[in-house]
């Protein structure tokens, strides 16, 4: 089994998105997840840097530059998903990747206590 560490960077874009409530509340996940092709063309318009960012793990062992090396995507390349946090986080306690696991929760947390702030009450 791949062996995963915590992607600062993609934690920091997370909280930025949800800082700036660039978030989607309700999505089905299965759907808007990004596929290969979308990956690819992310990839085609945006530096590896931009694409590791919507990753909350980075894979042992794997290089810097390939999509082997980003794990536990958590958006749709635009915004932030809810469901994709709670992916991230479902995956992550399943296999036992404690420490993505846990950047998870605290993503939810931070999200559900942005929305939840008086006047929020948008249903996306």
């Amino acid at each position: 089994m791949a062996e995963y560490r915590v992607n600062e960077a993609g934690i920091a874009h997370a909280r930025h998105l949800i800082d700036a409530r660039q978030y989607v509340l309700r999505s089905e996940w299965g759907r808007v997840q990004p596929s290969a092709e979308d990956e690819n063309a992310y990839l085609a318009r945006h530096t590896w840097d931009e694409y590791s960012a919507w990753y909350l793990g980075l894979t042992d062992g794997a290089n810097d530059g390939t999509k082997a090396r980003y794990a536990f995507v958590y958006g749709d390349f635009r915004r932030l998903h809810r469901m994709g946090i709670i992916a991230c986080h479902y995956r992550a306690a399943e296999w036992g990747h404690k420490e993505i696991e846990l950047a998870a929760h605290d993503l939810l947390q931070r999200l559900d206590a942005t929305r939840a702030e008086p006047g929020d009450r948008r249903r996306r």
